[in-house]
């Protein structure tokens, strides 16, 4: 784990990618173990309408998302919001929340979690999942280990959505 004391600098250029089929994706800026357990970050670019997670929460973090641009639509303990380019959202440790791109719009969001949780395999296997090269019953097992606990498992898992 990196010591918090030494700063970082993520590179976007440096960053992995990890594209989706029809669009978008992830850019991987920082993981827990390259902040000291501080926090994960990413960036996350959603194509028209596309969902960027089904209803899930987090035990021990507060997920930050920020709209670099565009819209999104947020669902937070049933209610839902949208939230356009320059807004904030926080999500406290085991509120339901769920998240995409507002229809006939994209969505770029910056997305902070913290304290971190090294998540950056679980974006790797949603990737592979994007691509029809995984399945989401993989990540079930790893839903403590990623601090990302599904709401509705069964209908989490068939459509494919989670983050």
């Amino acid at each position: 784990m990196s010591d918090t004391r030494q700063p970082l600098i993520a590179h976007a250029e440096q960053a992995e990618r990890i594209g989706f089929p029809q669009g978008g994706g992830f850019l991987l800026l920082a993981d827990a173990c390259d902040t000291g357990g501080v926090a994960g970050v990413n960036r996350l670019t959603l194509p028209h309408g596309a969902t960027g997670a089904r209803p899930h929460h987090h035990t021990r973090s507060t997920e930050l998302f920020y709209v670099l641009d565009g819209s999104a639509w947020f669902t937070l303990d049933g209610r839902t919001t949208t939230v356009t380019s320059g807004g904030l959202v926080s999500v406290p440790p085991g509120l339901p929340h769920a998240f995409g791109a507002s229809p006939g719009a994209t969505a770029d969001l910056l997305v902070l979690l913290t304290p971190g949780v090294d998540r950056f395999d679980y974006f790797r296997t949603l990737g592979r999942i994007q691509h029809g090269l995984d399945t989401f019953d993989s990540l079930l097992a790893e839903q403590d280990h990623y601090d990302v606990h599904f709401e509705d498992e069964g209908h989490a898992l068939r459509s494919g959505g989670g983050r």
